[in-house]
């Protein structure tokens, strides 16, 4: 067992716990915050099933987005697709056997990574092209992106120019799974990528990025336009009617 593999196992295991607790009490939070108002973005559906649906849009489509800005809308949603993609080819590194559909994802995701990047570059040079959009960016806005562009390009190294040991990386994350470290192939592209993605889940709750999860504690978006049939009172608004 050499050192890096036990730092690199204590960075991850860290990491990883943040992750979790944080999402976690960042749902907490969100869930237990009353909407005293009945605000969904018109046009809305009146039924939850018709909200359910449009959710369902939302997440898969970008519905919304597409209607604002078309490029945008292209390369946000070349990137999000794209990682799902790289993140369903990832799993065959925690898993043996692997599973059929994980191995089918295996050739194609192998060439998602040029589209995740390539769809980030695009998001990151509307941050400084389109004027109205570098007016309101923050630093955090383009250390977000430069992380996530370096997560993807040093995955494309490993990948296409400095090969590394996958047969060691997926016995390396396979012992992290059972508690049983195991060594870590000391290739540069391989230390960098898992440093950064363990940056990444450490920051993940704390950052603008939560927008993945809280899409659906959105009022705009998780409420019907119902008003008129059904009077909407939040859940603290409820307990002081109640009260004698």
């Amino acid at each position: 067992m050499n050192a890096v593999a036990i730092v690199y196992a204590a960075l991850l295991y860290a990491s990883a716990a943040l992750l979790v607790v944080g999402v976690a009490l960042k749902i907490r939070t969100w869930a237990r915050t009353p909407a005293p108002l009945k605000i969904p973005t018109t046009p809305a559906p009146r039924t939850q099933g018709g909200v359910a649906l449009r959710l369902g849009r939302e997440v898969v489509f970008f519905e919304s987005l597409f209607r604002a800005s078309k490029w945008t809308w292209l390369f946000g949603w070349m990137f999000h697709a794209a990682l799902f993609v790289v993140l369903l080819r990832h799993v065959r590194y925690f898993q043996q056997p692997v599973w059929e559909p994980i191995v089918m994802v295996q050739a194609v995701g192998a060439y998602a990574g040029f589209a995740m990047v390539a769809g980030l570059a695009g998001l990151w040079a509307r941050r400084w092209l389109v004027d109205r959009v570098r007016y309101i960016s923050t630093p955090s806005d383009h250390l977000h992106l430069l992380l996530l562009l370096a997560i993807g390009a040093s995955g494309l190294a490993m990948r296409f120019f400095a090969h590394t040991d996958i047969v060691a990386v997926k016995a390396f994350t396979l012992g992290l799974l059972r508690f049983d470290l195991q060594p870590l192939p000391l290739d540069v592209p391989l230390l960098v990528h898992l440093g950064l993605v363990a940056v990444l889940m450490a920051i993940f709750p704390i950052s603008k990025l939560m927008h993945a999860p809280g899409l659906f504690f959105s009022p705009t978006r998780n409420q019907a336009d119902n008003a008129r049939e059904q009077r909407h009172v939040s859940a603290w608004a409820a307990r002081l009617e109640q009260r004698p």
